[in-house]
């Protein structure tokens, strides 16, 4: 016997049905929908749904709800890494119902004006009310009413002026150094081959300078270095943040790493080394946790990421001169003296020996020579920067050569966070770590007038070299 149609009651029952599946499966509020990035470190693989249409994530939205508070992922003095950072009428606001577990806003965040020596010049920075506060859930209701406009994926948002940034070792030896050492304490166990869980930054936010002036001013290598670092961020500046700003609504950072030149110096790593990015290594961290960037860098100039890995191979050695440029300069004659003492080294042990000055060198040739670099020496000078592209064996050092008297901890600290070995030379003396002296700078630092002891030199790169201890590491 056939089946009978269904009755005018059965159809009405099957529409209740449907209708109360639809609303069963709704999502509920506040709606907060983390952006999920493609890494290719994670081993992620980037795919897409067909045929289903949905809104962009332009909003995250709260309705009658509380407004969901900011979270402290990770905090050191000048670097801070925050989820649902609230930004309004060019103010940062923390939403929190618990404002004492907040880290002090001074360590947070400045007013971004030039770093000036002296009391009242410290004061000066520190940041007000119209810089940053901590406000509460029911206040940020009544300001933001029921949702903001969401800035998805994770956001660098840097609060310095251009003073520092554009110099080669101050942006990418501090700023991007500090970023990434505190950024990659969410990921403390990455290995060697720089491998990580860590999504890409999506963007880098200078809201104190304009698109021009985050280029280094001779080298040009911070572009270069960010672009090859990170291939898909996108910058924004100065006139984005007015922009914003002016626009009279709110907007929530999905996630924020909060760097601050300011915020940094009153920490006490900033005060043993005079380095903004020390403060960061507060924070957990992995041996290789510089792999991850330098191994990006280095591929993108055309080599393999294990160049410079191993042990046994013909060492490297580098010296960056300084002759041409007109300051901190050798004694020409002790300039010589060393080079010829390097050449005799060459002969009878075999190494590869480079002469060069970094300024009449291409950004791509400078990266590619100091991925293969054992050695790297010069006078403290901005080509010393290029050590970031070492690999930190047992025999990879630095050697710089100061005036007698005179020391800065620039590329002694930066050597030895990367696990590379530093000599400072004074003349004939020299001298390392833990046995260094405080930072001077007598007169005569910037001259051109600086002695050095060229066979001293030479006899220290055999014994750095020919370690007899040492096994392959590669």
């Amino acid at each position: 016997m056939g089946l009978s149609p269904p009755t005018a009651r059965e159809i009405l029952l099957l529409c209740f049905l449907l209708v109360g599946t639809t609303f069963l499966f709704l999502p509920n509020e506040p709606r907060y929908m983390p952006t999920r990035m493609p890494s290719e470190h994670a081993g992620h693989k980037h795919t897409t749904t067909r045929d289903v249409r949905q809104p962009y994530q332009t909003r995250l939205t709260w309705g009658r709800s509380r407004v969901p508070q900011t979270k402290i992922i990770a905090h050191a003095p000048g670097w801070t890494i925050l989820d649902r950072l609230y930004i309004y009428r060019g103010v940062l606001l923390i939403v929190s119902d618990a404002p004492q577990k907040v880290p002090a806003l001074e360590a947070m965040y400045s007013k971004g004006v030039d770093i000036e020596l002296g009391e009242e010049a410290e004061l000066s920075r520190l940041p007000d009310e119209d810089d940053i506060r901590v406000i509460s859930t029911a206040e940020a209701k009544a300001l933001f009413g029921n949702g903001a406009h969401l800035v998805d994926g994770l956001t660098f948002l840097v609060n310095d002026p251009p003073q520092y940034i554009r110099h080669y070792y101050h942006g990418v030896a501090e700023l991007i150094f500090g970023l990434w050492r505190a950024y990659s304490s969410l990921d403390p166990t990455i290995p060697a081959s720089g491998n990580t869980t860590l999504p890409a930054p999506n963007r880098l936010w200078f809201n104190r300078l304009d698109a021009f002036r985050w280029r280094d001013l001779n080298s040009e290598m911070n572009p270069w270095v960010m672009r090859a670092a990170f291939p898909g961020l996108t910058m924004e500046f100065l006139d984005d943040w007015d922009d914003r700003g002016e626009m009279d609504v709110p907007f929530v950072l999905e996630r924020v790493l909060l760097a601050d030149r300011s915020a940094a110096m009153p920490g006490l790593n900033y005060q043993r080394f005079q380095r903004t990015a020390a403060t960061a290594f507060g924070l957990p961290g992995s041996a290789y946790w510089w792999s991850t960037i330098r191994n990006n860098v280095v591929k993108f100039a055309g080599l393999g990421a294990d160049e410079g890995w191993g042990t046994m191979g013909q060492p490297v050695i580098t010296y960056v001169s300084r002759q041409s440029w007109g300051r901190r300069m050798l004694i020409p004659a002790d300039h010589d003296r060393l080079v010829m003492e390097l050449r005799k080294i060459e002969q009878v042990y075999g190494y590869e020996l480079h002469v060069v000055e970094a300024e009449k060198m291409s950004r791509l040739e400078q990266i590619q020579l100091a991925a293969r670099t054992t050695i790297l020496m010069g006078v403290h000078g901005n080509g010393l920067t290029n050590l970031l592209w070492m690999w930190p064996t047992r025999r990879a050092t630095v050697i710089e050569f100061f005036y007698p008297g005179g020391f800065a901890h620039d590329y002694e600290w930066t050597a030895r966070a990367l696990g590379l070995t530093h000599y400072g030379f004074w003349g004939s003396e020299f001298f390392t770590s833990p046995n260094i002296p405080t930072p001077s700078y007598p007169e005569g630092f910037q001259g051109n007038s600086i002695p050095l002891d060229g066979a001293a030199v030479a006899r220290l790169c055999v014994q750095r070299l020919e370690l007899e201890e040492d096994v392959d590491e590669g």
